[in-house]
């Protein structure tokens, strides 16, 4: 058996809890086009206490999904409610062509989408347009530069050392392609 059997094989789902699910629906099916192909309504004694809930899940291309709850009293919402520090280093990140992602930015600018809740970043390796949800979850579609796996081969053989770098206290950058890009 070789390593890359030893891996898992891809996204199931992710677990995020939001406020109001219909709103959810609205962002991912409606806005993003993933369609909603599950919904669970689930009664289940979880730490200690029993949960009322509603779990949706929304489909990506490798059959894994974006998966969302809801509560249904407020005192489980506040317990495990969606209420996060908005940081852009809390994210999903999806691999999208950039058709898809041009159409994304499409739907985006003939919608009501607030523009300040959406902005682009060149990493180098990839071109993102990251998206703020409903409830404050961010949201990254990423296509591959044309040479991703040139690139992919030339950071694996360096990427302990790299670390092994950054954590003794060499904070030099070594990706200087990164930047923050204005909308389009």
């Amino acid at each position: 058996m070789n390593a890359q059997n030893k891996l898992p094989s891809r996204l199931h789902h992710n677990a995020y809890v939001v406020k109001d699910l219909e709103r959810t629906r609205q962002f991912y099916e409606d806005l993003l086009g993933l369609p909603l192909t599950a919904t669970w309504c689930e009664k289940t004694e979880l730490f200690g206490k029993e949960r009322v809930y509603c779990h949706c899940f929304f489909s990506i291309a490798d059959e894994g999904a974006l998966a969302f709850f809801q509560f249904a009293t407020e005192e489980d919402a506040a317990e495990f409610g969606p209420e996060l520090p908005l940081s852009g280093f809390r994210h999903i990140a999806l691999k999208v062509e950039q058709d898809l992602q041009d159409e994304m930015v499409q739907r985006i600018k003939s919608s009501d989408y607030p523009e300040d809740k959406y902005y682009f970043l060149e990493h180098g390796y990839c071109h993102s347009l990251y998206m703020i949800d409903p409830d404050g979850l961010i949201v990254e579609f990423c296509t591959d530069h044309p040479d991703v796996e040139k690139i992919n081969e030339a950071v694996l053989p360096i990427a302990h050392s790299e670390l092994k770098r950054w954590l003794a206290g060499d904070h030099t950058p070594n990706n200087e392609a990164y930047h923050r890009e204005q909308r389009v």
